[in-house]
């Protein structure tokens, strides 16, 4: 599972930042989170590959972080693609790009999917074999939703010596990974347990776009590999967080604390900052596996 941040800054863009905007890659999926103005140029920065982005997630309908989506849109009618784009996003979202489009006099030449969301309740909006993803319910001016994505458990591993010795066909080996028992040459039943070992333990990634500080959230997080949450504020500005309805990165900290999460990467800075160190201490001491996202900045996990 690969994060890449395409922006994470707040309000507007600049020279050397950008608004939030980041590609998640897992299980073969590149969903495309949150898509602020100037996206596009990001992408081809850091060599993503348009034609991979089938799905786009729009946490709320404050510029910075849809501005980009019906350049987006545009850019990829001009390279013809063919290929479904699913949009999830606030209800709104489609008569906005729509209107765009109209307006214009342009028309997209490919299916464009809008998925508008409107549960103020934790929902699942996208599944396949391979993952799972879910809203997360934030406190913010606007409706607004967080995500997470789920990797679902893969498949059991062969214990290769194990399974030479028990004298099973390799006809067999695709029924062993889904867990079943099988007969060997011999005609034994041979027990699944005695010659797989468990599949990796599935990873999640979970972000929390623009919301004040809200424990609420806490049970969908819980465990998760990573969570990214918004710190627009340091602890000086804090009183700002009422009247704006951002956080702190206190207040991520102590999400990611109480989510027992894995690693918390903290984002969406206002630009009033010149350096961002501050916020990583701030962090840190409540939560102590803390790393900043940086515009172009890949995670691991």
């Amino acid at each position: 599972m690969e994060l890449t941040i395409l922006g994470c800054y707040s309000a507007t863009p600049r020279v050397n930042t950008s608004p939030t905007a980041q590609v998640l890659n897992i299980k073969n999926h590149l969903f495309l989170i949150d898509c602020g103005e100037g996206t596009q140029v990001q992408l081809r920065r850091y060599k993503v590959k348009f034609s991979r982005i089938k799905h786009v997630f729009i946490s709320h309908l404050h510029g910075d972080h849809y501005f980009g989506l019906i350049g987006l849109i545009s850019t990829f009618m001009l390279l013809g693609r063919e290929a479904e784009l699913h949009i999830y996003g606030p209800k709104g979202i489609k008569e906005i790009i729509l209107l765009q489009l109209k307006l214009g006099k342009a028309w997209f030449n490919y299916p464009i999917i809008f998925h508008e969301l409107e549960s103020k309740e934790s929902e699942l909006i996208f599944e396949d074999e391979k993952v799972e993803v879910y809203t997360v319910p934030l406190k913010h001016r606007v409706y607004t939703n967080g995500f997470v994505f789920k990797e679902k458990p893969g498949d059991r591993k062969l214990n290769i010596s194990e399974v030479v010795k028990a004298k099973i066909d390799v006809s067999y080996y695709q029924k062993l990974k889904q867990g079943f028992d099988v007969e060997n040459e011999e005609g034994l039943i041979i027990s699944n347990k005695e010659v797989t070992l468990d599949p990796n333990k599935p990873k999640s990634y979970a972000f929390c776009s623009d919301t004040a500080y809200y424990p609420e959230c806490v049970p969908h997080l819980k465990g998760v590999t990573a969570l990214y949450h918004e710190s627009t504020f340091l602890n000086e500005h804090k009183h700002m967080c009422k009247s704006t309805r951002h956080s702190t990165a206190e207040h991520a900290a102590m999400i990611a604390k109480e989510a027992n999460v894995g690693q918390l990467i903290l984002g969406h800075y206002s630009t009033r900052y010149a350096t961002l160190d501050k916020f990583k201490e701030e962090a840190e001491v409540i939560f102590k596996n803390v790393e900043l996202a940086k515009d172009g900045k890949v995670f691991t996990f």
